[in-house]
């Protein structure tokens, strides 16, 4: 929290956009935000929705400290919770999709196994992606508060 407390204006605008960005990446293609573009063969879950909105904002979190702290400071270079970042955004894209609509599910079991094997997993999936993106956005807050850049200057 300590890093928080002392990002600026530039960081917590980057958070927004990266939690907005995700937000429009994650939720327009699973049709979890109903478009003309996309449809889904499953009605979306209540779950989705929260899941949906706790990934994006941990996103946000984790791509801000990717942001330089100022003007005239460079982003942490620590890989700390990279992996992690990557791993849970795919899972939170995959937690809320259409279960028979993810083409890799219907290859491997078919549509009926995508409603029975794949649907009954999607908010165990969801509960991985908030996990490893918080430990995400955790390794790389406490680098940064451990470790401070200093200014170039």
């Amino acid at each position: 929290m300590a890093a928080l407390r002392g990002w600026t204006a530039r960081r917590w605008a980057a958070a927004i956009t990266g939690a907005l960005a995700t937000a429009a990446i994650t939720g327009v293609p699973t049709a979890v935000v109903p478009t003309p573009w996309f449809s889904r063969s499953v009605p979306v879950q209540w779950w989705n929705y929260p899941a949906w909105a706790v990934t994006a904002a941990l996103a946000g979190l984790v791509l801000a400290t990717y942001v330089a702290a100022g003007p005239s400071a460079r982003p942490t270079d620590s890989d700390s919770g990279r992996r992690l970042g990557y791993l849970g955004g795919v899972l939170s894209f995959l937690a809320i999709g259409c279960p028979v609509c993810n083409k890799v599910v219907l290859l491997l079991v078919g549509a009926s196994g995508a409603l029975s094997y794949w649907a009954p997993l999607q908010p165990l999936v969801a509960v991985a992606s908030v996990v490893l993106l918080a430990e995400a956005a955790l390794r790389r807050l406490a680098t940064e508060a451990s470790c401070p850049v200093p200014a170039v200057g």
